[in-house]
């Protein structure tokens, strides 16, 4: 199992980092990024203590564990400058909070994420064929959820990666305890979403493939 987006009691999650890398072991899996909501008011305070606990763990669990960043709630016209402080800061996958329906996200969120060159683009909401088209242009992947609220959109996000050739990948936005999926509950979310079997094979391997990858330094 490979989760591009979780979030600790760093940010508005509820346990410490360490305890959610064990639950996540527990889970199945193999790769994991902790991504707490960032701003301009903690980019240079939390990013620095995830990062340190993802050194120490190193090799100590068959977890592989990386720092990243979800901005959050940061004006489009700040977010260029929000992700390069982020990925300075030693994020190293940037998630761009998407515009969900459930939350008063700024118009242009979306389309400001994908120019800065986030990884992800997570819980787009009902993401524009122009935004899709620039995302897949740019290699940023938008996200499928299982998070209540977020995930109402999965089926419109499924269909605007389909018209344009976006990439997807899976973040279980996951807060405590139930949300962090096994691989076959996440299987079952994308299946649910519209995705056909290869299409879900796809979702996982484009998520390795961003894990995996160096990270990505400053503006594309």
């Amino acid at each position: 199992m490979i989760d591009l987006h979780t979030h600790s009691l760093l940010s508005d999650g509820q346990y410490l980092p360490d305890e959610l890398v064990r639950r996540c072991e527990m889970q199945g899996y193999s790769r994991l990024v902790i991504t707490e909501h960032i701003g301009f008011s903690n980019a240079e305070t939390v990013i620095p203590q995830v990062a340190r606990m993802c050194r120490a763990l190193r090799g100590k669990t068959p977890v592989r564990v990386k720092p990243g960043a979800e901005i959050t709630h940061v004006p489009p016209e700040l977010i260029a400058r929000a992700v390069t402080l982020v990925r300075k800061a030693g994020a190293q996958i940037v998630l761009g909070h998407g515009e969900t329906l459930v939350e008063p996200i700024a118009s242009g969120t979306n389309r400001a994420f994908i120019e800065a060159g986030v990884d992800v683009l997570a819980h787009p909401g009902l993401i524009t064929r122009e935004d899709a088209e620039l995302a897949a242009r740019k290699g940023v992947a938008l996200e499928i959820t299982p998070r209540r609220g977020h995930s109402l959109t999965n089926g419109h996000v499924c269909l605007a990666a389909r018209a344009t050739g976006a990439k997807l990948v899976f973040g279980s936005d996951g807060h405590g305890p139930g949300e962090y999926p096994t691989r076959a509950m996440a299987e079952k979310v994308a299946l649910g979403a519209g995705l056909t079997p290869d299409e879900i094979a796809d979702l996982f391997a484009n998520a390795k493939r961003i894990f995996d990858r160096r990270p990505r330094r400053g503006r594309r």
